[in-house]
C-alpha cells in the first residue's frame, strides 16, 4: 500500500521515492502505458512533486535510466579492476546481464532507446549513457591488447563496439522473448569467454 506524502517526506528523499516507483511501474506496464499519476500514488507524493523534480514523464524516465546506469557502470568498472583473468570477468558480465534483466534496467534502457528514434532529447540522453559503457569496454580491450597483442586486424575501439553491440542485440532478442533454442544469445555470449580464456592461457582452439 502506498504511503502518504507526509510519510515519504518525513522518512526518505522524495526524488528517490518517485524514481523507485517509476521503476516498479515501468516493469509492470512499459513506457507507452506509464502513468505519472500512478507513479505518484505508488510513491505517496503529490503529482506536483514529480513535475517539480523531473519536469515531465520523459525527464523522469531519463533520470531513472541515468541513476541506474551510473550505479551499474560503477559495478562493472569495479569488476574489471579486480585481479581475476578477463575470461572470469566475462563470465561475471554474463551473470550481470541476467541480473539486469531481472531488475528491469535492460527494459528501461531498451524502451528509452526505442523512444529516442523519434525524440532527440531522449536519444541524446541514451547516447550519453551508452558512451560510458563503450569507453569502459575500450579501456578493457586496450589493456588486453597491451598484454596479449592485437586480435587480428581489429583496433580496441572496434572490439569494444562489437562486444557492446553483441550485448545490446542479445538484450533486444531476450526482451522480445526469442527462445534460446531458436537464437542462442546466452550461449553465444558465454562461449566467447572460452575464446578469451584460450588467448589468456596461450592456446587457441583449432
Amino acid at each position: 500500500m502506498a504511503t502518504t506524502a507526509r510519510e515519504v517526506e518525513g522518512s526518505q528523499d522524495v526524488r528517490d521515492a518517485i524514481l523507485d516507483a517509476t521503476r516498479q511501474c515501468l516493469l509492470e506496464t512499459g513506457f507507452a502505458q506509464l502513468s505519472t499519476r500512478r507513479i505518484t500514488e505508488r510513491a505517496g507524493v503529490a503529482l506536483s512533486q514529480l513535475h517539480y523534480h523531473f519536469g515531465s514523464k520523459h525527464g523522469l524516465v531519463l533520470a531513472l535510466l541515468g541513476r541506474e546506469n551510473e550505479r551499474l557502470l560503477g559495478r562493472q568498472q569495479a569488476m574489471y579492476e579486480d585481479d581475476r583473468p578477463l575470461w572470469r570477468q566475462w563470465e561475471q558480465a554474463c551473470d550481470y546481464l541476467e541480473e539486469d534483466l531481472r531488475s528491469g534496467y535492460v527494459r528501461v534502457l531498451q524502451e528509452m532507446a526505442a523512444a529516442g528514434w523519434s525524440n532527440e532529447e531522449i536519444a541524446d540522453a541514451v547516447r550519453h549513457d551508452l558512451r560510458g559503457w563503450f569507453r569502459l569496454l575500450t579501456s578493457v580491450t586496450e589493456r588486453f591488447f597491451a598484454e596479449y597483442g592485437p586480435v587480428g586486424p581489429f583496433r580496441p575501439r572496434e572490439i569494444a563496439a562489437l562486444v557492446g553491440l553483441a550485448f545490446l542485440g542479445a538484450e533486444s532478442m531476450l526482451l522480445l522473448g526469442v527462445p534460446e533454442t531458436e537464437l542462442p544469445c546466452r550461449a553465444a555470449l558465454r562461449r566467447f569467454g572460452d575464446v578469451i580464456k584460450a588467448v589468456e592461457s596461450g592456446t587457441r582452439e583449432s
